[in-house]
């Protein structure tokens, strides 16, 4: 935090003092730290820039924590109240950044309106980046500012110096031009002060929804770096591991060995057979050893139901950098691959998602309820998410091994509550806070077998994870 007046420097000092903010309640303070404490994790490493008194920092996970402010005053305090934490307080001005660690999550509350150059500050932030840290910009609503002066002349509110009322448009602006790719942003909070059961339903409820989101105090921004590709590097960096779940399909396993193209550094293919009443077993194994000279094949029958659990337990087997989901129907072509292949790799996304309803499909491909539902979920999604998605269903999900680690070690959060294992994955990776892209393929008719989904009853389950997905994404 930059603030070059000594009237300034001499105004923040005395607060943190005083510790007096009446306007900005405990409650108001809080609700920040819970957010963000939603996307951090117990292993992440954590920087927070204008730190102020460290409470935001003591209070959410993280096993490295650094809290940097250009008050002395500020972090004196900060390592007062919270010398029984293992976190770094340091005095520093952001404008030089000199922090020799590159960090997972940085965070920059209530910061940004008081500085005199926000890009050179972003730009600073960059050097604590690398390829797959998150940025969380926070910072209050513009359309408050004629309140907020208000209170401060009526004496509700301490006086603060004149700052930057910026618009999300602004804020994601900043962030482009300073190296950053914006992909998510969130407005939260309509009710800043505690008045028990009114601020609850305000803010828990009603400010999820259109409307009353739009008065929002608190905008969230959500970033990552820019990727700086080199497509010579990134196309031969990755192994990748493709799991094919199978259940009564035998007639397309060959096909999916022939027509699946090659990319990347290695290709690993595991094959997940659950429960087939046709020869699919017979023919998984046939095929592994008729293609053993020029094709990584591993094979294995699922213990459980459902292609969530083929899913899990082919991962568990992986050994590539990249996991790869192929439906065994191939009605997503094996040869659109390389395409999620190529948008990992080259940083675009951490997460890829397939969409099916962006190109015309196949006559027979997708019955017309079904459209109609993964219309719907898509929709749902994208307010549950505050990110847009065209399709939530699927097969094709892609992302890194050491990110579906951290999954599993957060699966505790949602349960195992997804036999299909579609909102499994992208409930978690909204959880990890993953950038998630989505990659259009054209959908294909099915030349063998039939669906094993069932439009009716599995259509009510899928409603039953969205219902059971907002309370934990959404109404938090």
């Amino acid at each position: 935090m930059n603030i070059p007046s000594h009237k300034y420097q001499n105004y923040f000092n005395d607060i943190a003092k005083k510790r007096k903010n009446r306007f900005f309640s405990k409650y108001y303070w809080n609700e920040i730290t819970h957010f963000c404490n939603y996307f951090s994790h117990e292993n992440s490493s954590v920087l927070e820039v204008g730190c102020g008194n460290g409470d935001l920092l003591a209070n959410i996970a993280g096993d490295k924590k650094t809290g940097i402010d250009f008050s002395e005053d500020y972090i004196t305090w900060a390592k007062e109240r919270h010398s029984d934490k293992n976190i770094e307080f340091l005095v520093m001005d952001a404008n030089k950044i000199e922090l020799n660690q590159k960090y997972d999550l940085i965070i920059l509350s209530n910061l940004i309106g008081f500085v005199d150059d926000i890009q050179n500050v972003l730009q600073e932030v960059k050097k604590c980046c690398h390829p797959n840290t998150k940025i969380i910009v926070q910072y209050y609503n513009s359309l408050w500012e004629p309140l907020i002066k208000f209170t401060e002349l009526i004496g509700l509110k301490q006086k603060t110096p004149s700052q930057n009322w910026l618009s999300t448009r602004d804020i994601n602006n900043l962030l482009f031009i300073s190296g950053y790719d914006v992909y998510r942003t969130t407005k939260r909070l309509i009710f800043p002060f505690y008045i028990p059961i009114l601020s609850f339903i305000l803010n828990k409820y009603l400010a999820k929804f259109p409307i009353f989101r739009f008065f929002s105090f608190n905008l969230y921004n959500f970033a990552k770096p820019l990727p700086e590709n080199n497509e010579e590097v990134y196309t031969q960096k990755y192994s990748t591991t493709v799991v094919i779940p199978a259940r009564n399909e035998s007639g397309n396993i060959e096909n999916a060995i022939l027509r699946l193209p090659k990319f990347g550094k290695h290709i690993e293919i595991i094959f997940i057979e659950g429960n087939s009443t046709d020869d699919t077993w017979q023919k998984i194994q046939q095929i592994q050893k008729k293609y053993a000279a020029t094709h990584d094949i591993k094979i294995g029958q699922q213990k459980g139901k459902g292609k969530g659990d083929a899913v899990r337990e082919g991962y568990s087997i992986a050994t590539g950098d990249i996991l790869m989901i192929l439906d065994a129907d191939l009605t997503v072509p094996p040869e659109d691959l390389p395409k999620f292949y190529n948008a990992i790799a080259s940083g675009k996304g951490d997460f890829i998602n397939g969409t099916r309803l962006v190109y015309p499909m196949d006559k027979e491909a997708m019955r017309f309820l079904n459209y109609l539902g993964n219309h719907f979920f898509s929709w749902a999604f994208t307010w549950l998410l505050d990110q847009r998605f065209k399709d939530t269903l699927c097969g094709t999900k892609v992302m890194f091994r050491k990110d579906y680690n951290k999954l599993i070690k957060n699966r505790k959060y949602f349960g195992e509550f997804d036999p299909f294992g579609d909102f499994d994955l992208l409930f978690g990776a909204h959880k990890l806070n993953l950038k998630i892209v989505e990659v259009p393929i054209r959908y294909k008719e099915r030349t063998y077998g039939e669906t094993n989904i069932s439009r009716f009853k599995h259509g009510v389950i899928l409603l039953r994870m969205c219902a059971f997905a907002s309370r934990k994404c959404k109404f938090i």
